[in-house]
């Protein structure tokens, strides 16, 4: 059964002043689209409005998004400074991201560094990672690792260099090792709750306000694969 996060069953990371950080469920949509869907900012604002009896409208940026199948880390910003902060270190990759994927069809390699250009397609909300640069396409690069052999699947230690469309499901595809469950990019069946198994696991960047180091590690959910790592 699908749960999606409301006001009263955030999964919440870290909350300050200036920052609130969600540990992001398989249902929920990061900001709105066309689907209607109530977005995860709303259910924040609402969170964020109850616990403080905020009168009026509440601020809340989003600085960056998951894809909706996806799980794990969401930063959203509190105040205005932290918003323009925070898009800075995330546009200017001084941001650690590290994600766990499982696949079924193991890497060549149990290590690599991979780099493709990807293209986006905007008409059927796909990426295409290739081998060279084709018109309109954007360098993107990571580094996997095998952390875990399970029955029939592997686990991925995932650091992402660059942060395009659809990255991480893109260029797993290219290399033969579809994530569990991502129909779109070649897994040959969904998972019951429609999500993918891939997760932002962790996060590190300096606070954009008090300059702390800030460590940020979001368990994944709970199914008999992610429960066996």
């Amino acid at each position: 059964m699908k749960i999606i996060s409301n006001k009263n069953n955030l999964q919440i990371l870290h909350e300050d002043n200036h920052l609130i950080v969600i540990n992001k469920r398989v249902g929920d949509i990061v900001q709105g689209d066309k689907t209607g869907d109530k977005p995860l900012s709303d259910v924040v604002k609402e969170y964020i409005k109850d616990k403080y009896n905020k009168p009026g409208e509440v601020f809340l940026g989003v600085v960056h998004r998951l894809d909706r199948p996806t799980t794990g880390i969401v930063v959203f910003a509190k105040t205005s400074k932290a918003l323009t902060r925070m898009n800075e270190l995330f546009s200017n990759r001084e941001t650690q991201k590290t994600y766990w994927a499982i696949v079924k069809n193991k890497p060549e390699k149990s290590e690599d560094k991979l780099v493709h250009f990807i293209k986006r397609n905007e008409k059927n909300n796909t990426s295409k990672a290739h081998i060279k640069e084709v018109p309109e396409s954007k360098l993107a690069s990571l580094d996997y690792k095998i952390f875990k052999e399970l029955n029939n699947y592997f686990a991925l230690e995932i650091n992402l260099h660059t942060g395009r469309h659809h990255q991480i499901r893109a260029q797993l595809f290219a290399i033969g090792s579809p994530i569990k469950g991502d129909l779109k990019y070649g897994f040959d069946r969904s998972n019951p709750d429609g999500g993918i198994h891939l997760h932002a696991r962790k996060l590190v960047f300096t606070h954009p306000v008090t300059k702390e180091s800030i460590i940020l590690i979001a368990p994944t959910p709970s199914d008999s694969i992610w429960d066996a790592l």
